[in-house]
This record gives structure tokens, C-alpha cells and sequence, in this order.
């Protein structure tokens, strides 16, 4: 149970980091570190993504 719940709060942190780095860069200019600024959100959400479809998606053991 608690995996999934920390599935569900993986994604929702990707989401938000994504959205954020969005906003942000709207508000402020990044200049000449957009691109690296890009890059390392868009890893970071991924991996938390793809932690969180994985710790969502395992099936229950059967008793």
C-alpha cells in the first residue's frame, strides 16, 4: 500500500518540477542557461516518473 502511495507522490512531483521550471522561465529570462536548465528538469521528472509508474504498476502478492 505504501507503494503506491509513494508512486502516486512521484508523479505528482514530476508534474509539479515540470511546471515550475515552466513558470519560472516565463516570469524570468534564463538567458544562456535555458537549454542546461531544460535538460536537467525534464531528466529529473523523468526519473521520478518512471519510479513512480513502477512502484504503482506492481502487483499485489497474493495471500
Amino acid at each position: 500500500m505504501w507503494k503506491e502511495k509513494l508512486g502516486n507522490y512521484l508523479i505528482d512531483v514530476s508534474k509539479y518540477f515540470l511546471t515550475g521550471v515552466f513558470i519560472a522561465s516565463l516570469v524570468k529570462d534564463l538567458e544562456d542557461m535555458r537549454w542546461l536548465i531544460y535538460t536537467i528538469s525534464g531528466t529529473v521528472a523523468a526519473i521520478l516518473l518512471i519510479a513512480g509508474l513502477l512502484l504503482t504498476n506492481q502487483k499485489k502478492e497474493e495471500k
